[in-house]
């Protein structure tokens, strides 16, 4: 059986927090609850002198990557949502992948 992950690319990450809501709609959780979170790294700067200000989706105990959507050959509802397409959908091996090649500033989950 294939295993799936989400993908994380926060380097490009804005913050708009529409894969929040997405998520909330689709678990139909309360406005306080979260299966993906957006946090906020708010401006500090490094030791060599650039500036950083980074969202970070962070997906939480309640993220179970939408399985019935992705049962139907739909996106999570996260990814689906994402404005920036920072979010990706995909296996273990493709995400490790596309980690891999990024480096920096990405991560991937698994539910």
């Amino acid at each position: 059986m294939t295993q799936n992950a989400l993908f994380i690319d926060f380097e490009y990450c804005t913050g708009c927090h529409s894969c929040e809501i997405a998520c909330r709609n689709e678990l139909e959780l309360p406005s306080d609850g979260f299966g993906i979170k957006v946090l906020e790294d708010k401006p500090r700067q490094n030791p060599d002198g650039q500036w950083h200000w980074d969202y970070i989706a962070v997906p939480t105990e309640l993220c179970d990557m939408c399985v019935e959507r992705t049962a139907e050959g739909k996106l999570p509802a996260c990814v689906q949502s994402c404005q920036a397409k920072v979010l990706e959908y995909g296996t273990i091996e493709e995400c490790a992948a596309k980690l891999a090649a990024k480096g920096k500033k990405a991560a991937v989950f698994l539910a």
